[in-house]
């Protein structure tokens, strides 16, 4: 079963498990993960689900589509070269798991 791990921005972790196919926004809510906000419901309208993919997943992504690029723009804290949406990140196939970091404000 894939697996996210989720450090906020004091050091603590929580891993999950998720079914394959979930989005990284959506296995933060379905279990109360603080700091994600999710608003938009996973349309990449809001970047209320930025996270900082760990480097050593980054790779492993496929590429930044418009629509989010645009929205990574337009987050309250800054973007860095691994930021994605979390609504855009989702497990299974050649991602069995991924670490990731909650910047300290979505709003």
């Amino acid at each position: 079963m894939p697996t996210i791990t989720f450090t906020q921005n004091d050091g603590t972790s929580q891993e999950v498990e998720v079914a394959e196919g979930t989005s990284v926004m959506r296995a933060a809510l379905s279990n109360s993960i603080a700091g994600i906000v999710g608003e938009c419901g996973g349309q990449a309208m809001c970047a209320t689900c930025h996270v900082h993919i760990r480097p050593e997943f980054a790779t492993q992504l496929p590429p930044l589509s418009d629509d989010e690029d645009e929205m990574l723009d337009c987050t309250s804290t800054p973007r860095t070269e691994t930021s994605r949406l979390g609504c855009q990140v989702t497990l299974g196939g050649d991602l069995p798991h991924v670490a990731v970091d909650i910047p300290a404000g979505q709003i």
